[in-house]
């Protein structure tokens, strides 16, 4: 059966996830995670999380998928043995560098590419694979025929977003926010100004950037089929009971084998 990978941007998101059936939960540790504006983790809230969701049976994936710049890759591999002596299931990780450094260090911690490493066809899977990765997370604009190709020839799982925010750029790739708001989006600070209104030459009343929210809810036994080995639901920025209706609703999906009803497709 397909795992079912909630966000966890808080430990009350924690408990709510795991409550409402995520057979896994990622989280953030450290300064080097893409959403460094969550409340995140401290050592002693990572590990309380952590047994909380060990005797649920829940694994736990420590975000570390942020660029890290020279003076910073020894700070970056200490939160990654800080992860792996906690007990952390895996890394998931964007830096090249970085991935070479915990590669060295940790050898036996599984890692997952991050979808900001913009894996969009079979050549950079398998590139990740010879990195020693584990699981690739596909980068979001790939088509249900991409992400099955893909899925079917790697050497490695595939992971895919399925429902949540959506960057108007291509998987996270985006300078936008560090060129108007001094905070970069791969340093884990985006301030989001594809959610902001523009003028389209009148007033300004238009989203012309903000798109609509992922939502595969309906094609969950498609992509199990298909292989993919982990759904993932986006969402570390937002409130517990986000976490909860949602993975709720998708764990129900997975685990009953069915479309969802149109008053679960409201609730999304």
């Amino acid at each position: 059966m397909i795992e079912l990978l909630a966000p966890a941007g808080s430990p009350e998101m924690v408990i709510a996830a795991v409550q409402n059936g995520a057979d896994a939960v990622y989280l953030g540790l450290g300064d080097f995670n893409a959403r460094r504006g969550a409340k995140n983790f401290t050592d002693e809230e990572f590990e309380k999380a952590l047994r909380y969701c060990r005797i649920r049976d829940c694994k736990v994936y420590v975000t570390l998928n942020t660029l890290v710049g020279d003076r910073e890759l020894e700070s970056a591999v200490e939160d990654a043995r800080r992860a792996s002596a906690l007990g952390a299931d895996g890394i998931i990780i964007q830096d090249l560098g970085l991935i070479s450094a915990i590669r060295r260090a940790l050898p036996d911690i599984p890692l997952h590419a991050s979808t900001q490493m913009s894996l969009h066809n079979l050549a950079g899977v398998e590139a990740a694979a010879e990195m020693g990765l584990t699981r690739a997370v596909l980068a979001r604009e790939l088509s249900f025929e991409q992400i099955k190709f893909i899925t079917k020839n790697a050497s490695i799982e595939t992971e895919v977003f399925v429902h949540g925010a959506l960057c108007f750029c291509h998987s996270g790739q985006c300078y936008m926010s560090s060129l108007i708001g001094r905070r970069s989006g791969n340093r884990g600070m985006c301030a989001q100004p594809c959610r902001m209104q523009y003028s389209l030459g009148g007033r300004m009343d238009d989203y012309p950037l903000s798109l609509k929210d992922n939502c595969l809810v309906d094609r969950l036994r498609e992509l199990e089929e298909a292989g993919v080995a982990c759904a993932k639901i986006e969402g570390r920025m937002k409130r517990p009971e986000y976490a909860a209706i949602v993975t709720g609703i998708y764990s129900k999906v997975i685990k009953e084998r069915r479309r969802p009803t149109a008053e679960e497709l409201e609730l999304l």
